[in-house]
């Protein structure tokens, strides 16, 4: 289960959050999102953790607990919606 990790620290290390939820049972992967053009965090993260009963504690015990000085909101991640615009960008012409 995929495991969505808001207002982050951008301090916060893919350790820190393999710990924090690592309490609850086996983390697959930690991707922490960082800005393109600077490598710094964008402030958010995903977890994913092997089986669903243990993301949904995690979910449960790390919500609002506090990761590297700031209370983390922690949701079970949504599915990427699909950002592909529909045309567009050409000139309008009276």
């Amino acid at each position: 289960m995929n495991i969505y990790v808001g207002n982050l620290s951008f301090n916060a290390t893919e350790e820190d959050l393999e710990n924090a939820f690592g309490e609850y049972g086996e983390v697959t992967s930690v991707n922490i999102i960082k800005d393109r053009d600077t490598g710094r965090s964008r402030g958010f993260a995903f977890v994913e953790m092997r089986d669903g009963k243990s993301a949904q504690d995690a979910i449960e015990g790390v919500n609002l607990k506090e990761i590297q000085g700031r209370s983390v909101t922690v949701n079970e991640a949504r599915p990427r919606e699909d950002r592909r615009g529909g045309g567009g960008g050409g000139r309008n012409r009276w």
